[in-house]
């Protein structure tokens, strides 16, 4: 007797187990119905309700996109025991299953890799492009991270020109403010330091020059060559 393969219904916008969103699906059934999709979008489960990406525009995500990753990938160059990913699927809970834009995380640190090559549980760093999804990223998403315990928190507004960029202390989350020279220096990992307005200007030069001065300095020097 041959047994079928159960069939999983598409994942829609907005899908929870309910009408009522009472009872939301978990990341296991998600991630069921997400594999048996036809069609290649992203799909993210944030507090047991589906969310599906709209299409992406080349100036309001993929250049910026590319433009933050290319300062985290130059920073992971210069210090090891780091790692970058783009878009991963990070396991949060049972009701959070998120692909964000960018993450940077210490191998056995707060997050581990389970055997299927899913990130579980709360990389150190994570970094998100917010042009539509603006509300959902300074929103719902915003506190599933705080609550599971992702230490800093990068987002890029877009179309406001704006650059948040939040540190976990004592389970909330706080506005990291730049320096005298007005560099954002993040507290987790030293030598990453951040020109925001420079990034927003598109001075990708001096972007550059500002992470250089990072990896330059004493922190971070310590934070590879500890004692």
């Amino acid at each position: 007797m041959q047994i079928q393969s159960p069939i999983y219904p598409p994942l829609e916008n907005g899908d929870s187990r309910s009408e009522t969103l009472r009872d939301r699906l978990t990341y296991r059934e998600f991630e069921r119905r997400y594999a048996a999709m036809t069609t290649d979008q992203k799909a993210e489960l944030i507090e047991g309700v589906v969310y599906i990406a709209s299409p992406l525009r080349f100036t309001t995500h993929a250049k910026p996109h590319a433009d933050l990753i290319g300062l985290l990938w130059t920073y992971k160059m210069a210090t090891p025991g780091t790692e970058i990913g783009i878009e991963p699927t990070v396991r949060l809970d049972s009701d959070n299953e998120f692909q964000p834009d960018g993450v940077l995380l210490i191998p056995g640190g707060s997050s581990q890799l389970t055997s299927e090559g899913y990130i579980q549980g709360a990389p150190e760093l994570v970094v998100e492009i917010a042009a539509s999804s603006a509300a959902i990223d300074l929103g719902d998403k915003k506190r599933v991270y705080r609550r599971n315990g992702v230490q800093e928190y990068l987002v890029w507004q877009i179309f406001d020109q704006k650059l948040d960029w939040f540190y976990l202390e004592e389970g909330v989350y706080q506005s990291l403010s730049p320096n005298d020279e007005g560099i954002l220096c993040s507290r987790v990992f030293p030598g990453l330091w951040l020109n925001a307005t420079q990034l927003l200007q598109n001075n990708l030069a001096a972007v550059l020059e500002t992470l250089q001065g990072g990896l330059a300095s004493p922190e971070h020097q310590a934070f590879i060559q500890p004692d």
